[in-house]
C-alpha cells in the first residue's frame, strides 16, 4: 500500500500546447516532446494531453468570445455559452495540470497566431487575473511551464537578442495569470547552415529539468 501510495504520488498530468504547423518537421514540437520524456522519466506513470492549436482552428477572438467573458454564467444566452466553451475547456486543461510544456515556433520574430488566440482566451478578467489596490495579480496555482522555442536564427545572444519576442512576451503574459515559474529552451540556429544540423540535438540536450 506504501508503495501503491508513492507511485500515485509521483503520477503527473502534463499539457503539452502545439503550435507549429508544421507536422512531424517541427523543432518546437521534437524539443516539446523530448522535455515531457525527460518529465516523465522524473515522473513515472505521468499521462500527457496534447492540445494542438493549429489542427482544432483554436479560433480568433470575436464578438461574441468577448461579450461571453463578462456576461455573468447565468445570464449566457446558448449562443454565448457556445462562444465561451473554448476558453473555458483552455483554462480547466491548465488548472488540471502539473506540468504544462508549450511549443513556440518563431514566426516573424513572434508567436504563431494560434498560440496568441489561445493566450487570448486564457487571460481573462475575474477568472485567471484580477485587480486589487495593489494592480492585477494571477489567480491560477503556480505551475511549471516549459517553452520550446524553435528559431532559424540565434536569439539567445548576440546581435539578434533583442529581437526575440517569444520568450519576455511568454514571460510576461503567463506571469500576469499567475504562472510565473516558466524556463525556456531552445532549438536555434535551424537556418544557418554552420549550427543547423546540430541544432536539435543541442537543443535537447541543454534540457535540465528543475
Amino acid at each position: 500500500m506504501i508503495y501503491q501510495k508513492n507511485k500515485l504520488e509521483t503520477m503527473k498530468k502534463i499539457l503539452h500546447i502545439i503550435s507549429s504547423p508544421r507536422g512531424e518537421a517541427s523543432f518546437s514540437i521534437k524539443l516539446g516532446n523530448a522535455i515531457i520524456d525527460k518529465i516523465k522519466t522524473a515522473n513515472p506513470g505521468s499521462t500527457v494531453n496534447e492540445v494542438n492549436l493549429v489542427n482544432l482552428h483554436f479560433p480568433h477572438l470575436e464578438e461574441a468570445h468577448i461579450t461571453s467573458f463578462f456576461t455573468p454564467v447565468e445570464s449566457r444566452s446558448p449562443a454565448l455559452q457556445e462562444a465561451v466553451k473554448h476558453s473555458d475547456e483552455a483554462i480547466q486543461a491548465i488548472k488540471d495540470a502539473d506540468f504544462i510544456v508549450i511549443g513556440a515556433p518563431m514566426y516573424n520574430f513572434s508567436i504563431h497566431s494560434s498560440l496568441k488566440a489561445w493566450l487570448d482566451h486564457i487571460i481573462r478578467a475575474g477568472v485567471t487575473f484580477s485587480y486589487d489596490e495593489n494592480g492585477p495579480h494571477g489567480l491560477l496555482e503556480s505551475k511549471k511551464v516549459y517553452i520550446a522555442e524553435s528559431t532559424g536564427g540565434i536569439y539567445s545572444e548576440g546581435p539578434m537578442q533583442a529581437n526575440d519576442f517569444i520568450a519576455p512576451y511568454l514571460k510576461t503574459v503567463l506571469g500576469h495569470i499567475g504562472l510565473t515559474d516558466v524556463i525556456i529552451f531552445r532549438v536555434e540556429g535551424t537556418s544557418i547552415p554552420a549550427f543547423k544540423d546540430l541544432a536539435l540535438e543541442k537543443g535537447i540536450a541543454g534540457i535540465h529539468l528543475n
